[in-house]
């Protein structure tokens, strides 16, 4: 019969230190780059979409009352100039980068 894995992860472990090989080279040594920065945010944006549209679609099927009603209890707080279209840069700049990054990806 054959080794387990267990043993032939030993074995690998026990050549590997016997060898002093270098082990792969680990996040911390590269250097920051806007190609790497983009696609995290690209990651980022693209679960966080995933996430708004999958609680979006959630709460349509639970919430006992249509849109307009709470689109009117939006409406009813009377939030500042600032907060909304703070809040409208937060829904609007993941959907647009996610959509021209991931053009920018295809050409």
């Amino acid at each position: 019969m054959g080794t387990t894995a267990k043993e032939e992860m030993a074995h690998f472990w026990e050549k590997n230190t016997k060898s002093n090989r270098p082990l792969s080279p680990h996040i911390t040594i590269y250097k920051w780059s806007l190609p790497m920065a983009m696609s995290i945010t690209h990651r980022g944006t693209g679960v966080g979409l995933s996430l708004g549209v999958s609680l979006f679609g959630l709460a349509a099927l639970l919430l006992p009352e249509q849109f307009p009603h709470y689109l009117a209890m939006v409406k009813s707080l009377s939030l500042g100039p600032a907060v909304i279209y703070s809040a409208k840069f937060a829904l609007a700049f993941p959907f647009t980068y996610h959509t021209w990054n991931g053009i920018r990806h295809l050409v």
